[in-house]
Order: structure tokens, then C-alpha cells, then sequence
């Protein structure tokens, strides 16, 4: 975006890195600026595979959001920390499978929200809301979620590659129970974040994001620390996994191939 004159919406400030343009630069979107692009080279020298696990991890949201839609009749989607519109967002997949489809994006950066309108403006299933994803009582409230979701009808909530952005005072378990406790049975919380097994990494990627977000950013977890945020659903087949094999289309679709850290999760449904 560096590359454009057009006028900055509102509340952004391109002298402090955002999560959502470094995903977006990760991608091989220009909706990013210089400070985005700096500090996300500056990350791939500790962990090169960053680029490959953003583009994997965006598969799986695909893959997720199709499935949902085609084995399970899902018609409502509510997506928590959306990040900037890219190819095959969760509306598009979605509504190819049936265009009634409603889907919500949440996301708490100004950018995201001008972007988005300017995608969603002829759509009128589908709406994009700046909100914090821990605001669970005024994202339900809003308009446009009143609006569009009928929470007495199952929804698919998503969370994806998200909760490594809230800390643990914070209590990102706390926030999925706020959210499962509101859904009617049958809906799915789609859940997955960045972890690492080795301390190293996850000690210097905290720590990186942290200060270059300006705090905005919670902090790489272990594999054991996503169980709790699946208790009391049922977790689909095949578990909680790294993303790139949760139902692969073809035994030739990317897979991830270094393990200094990666996407991980899966897909739980609400009994």
C-alpha cells in the first residue's frame, strides 16, 4: 500500500506495525506499509516458514468454511479478528455454496474495516464491524450482527490464527466459553494459533511481536495449551492438528514443512 497515494482511513498509524497488514504482506497483499514489511522481514530471518504458514493457514480457513457449508448446512459465519479481505474470503467460499449465506468479519484495525466496505458494499449478506474479538457483549449487540445472524440457528465461530493476539490476563479460554455459551447446539467453533514446542522460538517471537505491535499481541502457546479451549465440544476428525493436514483437498496440497512453529487446532462442534 506503501506504493499508493490514497488517503489513510481514519485511526491507522503506519509508524507502528499491525498483525492483520503483516498477515496481509505475508499473503502477497499490497494492503501494508513500509514498518509492516520491516518488521515481518525481520521475522523471517528467526522463523523463514512464517510466509508458508500464513498462505497454508489461509487454506485451511477455505477448506474449513467449505466443508461447514457443504456437510453441515451452515449458513452463518462470524469471524473473529478477520484481518484484511483476500482471495477466497469466508463470504465468497460460502455463498458458492449457497449465496444466502451470512457472514459477519470482526476485526478491531480501521483499516480492515475501510477495505472491507469498500469489498462488501453490493453484498447484502454479508458486513464488516470494527470491534475487539474480547468484546463478546458488544459484537453480539451490534446492528449489523443483529442484523445478519440468527443466534438461535447454528453458527460457525471462527477464530483463526487469532488467539496468539490476546494474553493470558486476558484469558483467551474465558473469551471462547463467553461466545460457545451464546450458540445454539449443532453450531462450531473453528479455533487455531500459532504454537511452538521449542521455548527459543516462542520466548523471541513473543517478545518480537510484543514490542513491535506496541503490546498489541499475546503470546505463541504450547500444543497443550489450545485443549482447553475445545472442552465441552466435539472435535471433528481428524483432532486437533497442524493445519495444513486438517482434510487436505488432494495428497498433494501444501503441507507445512519446518516445525519451529505452526498453525495449530481444528474444528469442535457445539452438542
Amino acid at each position: 500500500m506503501g506504493q499508493t497515494q490514497e488517503p489513510l482511513p481514519k485511526g491507522i498509524d503506519i509508524n507502528v506495525p499491525s498483525v492483520a497488514r503483516m498477515y496481509d504482506y505475508f499473503l502477497g497483499g499490497k494492503d501494508n506499509y513500509a514498518v509492516d514489511r520491516e518488521a515481518s522481514d525481520e521475522l523471517l530471518k528467526v522463523v523463514p516458514s512464517t510466509r508458508e504458514l500464513a498462505l497454508n493457514n489461509r487454506q485451511f480457513l477455505v477448506r474449513v468454511v467449505r466443508r461447514l457449508a457443504e456437510d453441515h448446512g451452515i449458513r452463518q459465519f462470524l469471524d473473529h479478528g478477520s484481518g484484511l479481505p483476500t482471495q477466497n474470503n469466508v463470504h465468497q467460499v460460502a455463498q458458492s455454496v449457497d449465496p444466502s449465506s451470512r457472514v459477519v468479519y470482526v476485526d478491531n484495525d480501521p483499516i480492515v474495516l475501510a477495505h472491507g466496505r469498500a469489498l462488501l458494499e453490493e453484498n447484502e449478506n454479508t458486513a464488516v464491524i470494527t470491534a475487539d474479538m474480547r468484546d463478546t457483549d458488544g459484537i453480539f449487540s451490534h446492528p449489523e450482527v443483529e442484523r445478519l445472524i440468527d443466534f438461535d440457528e447454528p453458527v460457525a465461530a471462527l477464530f483463526v490464527s487469532v488467539l496468539h493476539c490476546v494474553k493470558d490476563e486476558d484469558d483467551p479460554a474465558g473469551l471462547i466459553r463467553a461466545v460457545r455459551d451464546r450458540l445454539a447446539p449443532g453450531s462450531f467453533m473453528v479455533i487455531c494459533q500459532l504454537v511452538s514446542e521449542d521455548a527459543a522460538t516462542r520466548e523471541f517471537v513473543t517478545d518480537f511481536m510484543d514490542k513491535s505491535t506496541h503490546g498489541n499481541w499475546g503470546r505463541v502457546r504450547q500444543q497443550r495449551d489450545l485443549e482447553q479451549f475445545f472442552e465441552g465440544l466435539e472435535i471433528l476428525e481428524p483432532g486437533l492438528v497442524e493445519v495444513s493436514t486438517w482434510r487436505p483437498d488432494t495428497d498433494l496440497a501444501p503441507r507445512q514443512l519446518t516445525q519451529e512453529w505452526i498453525e495449530y487446532g481444528g474444528v469442535g462442534r457445539l452438542p
